[in-house]
């Protein structure tokens, strides 16, 4: 392994979840490490600022701010999502906007701020947070699986625009994780998960988190465009 190196970390949406679990892992590994929440607060050690993924300005402001107080962000975690699950004939066009402007546009919004001080320290790790459902499907989540597929086409593109900068771009693709999310999810579909899970369990915020930090290290400085399924084997193929 590689030295370690601390960087200044922006996780959206870190104030639950798998972002909040990511944030306290990358704490503990030693990292500056802000989140974004549109309520709450983050995990204890990093700086909360509130901020909004469906709005330029309050990225901007809260880009800002983690700059002041931390330096430059070298590390982006693009974490934020949100669910409109109903099948296709009972989803309406503001089900599907709502969840593609946050999923989708709101890590456009996130990633373009980010860009410039990536280019200008000549180096970055620009990390997607997906999910098996991009590539594998489900019903009742086309919007939110057209959202998450998307952003393969995002991670492989930026690649190829700013690889040669020294920046990265990966998609972490979780498969079924135990968090608020998931867990109102009906009985009968968790049950038909579990029985599809070659691992025979569900996965844990944690499996996420020590993805992400062995992608924001120096130790995957050679990857970028790749898809990381996190999801005991449900999705392989895919």
């Amino acid at each position: 392994m590689t030295e370690f190196t601390p960087r200044t970390v922006l996780v959206t949406g870190g104030n639950r979840g798998i972002g909040r679990a990511i944030a306290e892992h990358l704490i503990a590994a030693g990292h500056r490490v802000a989140v974004t929440a549109r309520s709450g607060e983050g995990p204890k050690g990093a700086l909360t600022v509130h901020a909004d993924v469906t709005d330029s300005a309050s990225i901007d402001a809260a880009f800002t701010e983690v700059e002041q107080q931390l330096g430059n962000v070298e590390v982006v975690v693009a974490n934020a999502g949100i669910t409109r699950d109903t099948l296709l004939l009972r989803m309406t066009e503001e089900d599907f906007a709502e969840v593609i402007d946050t999923n989708l546009t709101g890590t456009f919004r996130v990633v373009k701020r980010a860009t410039k001080g990536l280019l200008k320290a000549r180096f970055g790790r620009v990390i997607l947070i997906s999910s098996v459902v991009g590539l594998y499907g489900s019903p009742g989540q086309i919007n939110y699986a057209s959202s998450k597929a998307a952003l393969v086409g995002f991670a492989r593109s930026l690649t190829r625009e700013l690889g040669g900068r020294n920046i990265t771009a990966n998609v972490v693709a979780p498969g079924f994780i135990e968090t608020d999310m998931t867990a109102v999810l009906p009985e009968e579909q968790q049950k038909q998960y579990l029985a599809s899970i070659p691992a025979g369990k569900f996965g844990s915020v944690s499996d996420i988190a020590a993805t992400v930090a062995w992608l924001a290290s120096d130790d995957a400085s050679y990857i970028s465009g790749a898809v990381i399924p996190v999801d005991g084997g449900l999705g392989m193929g895919h």
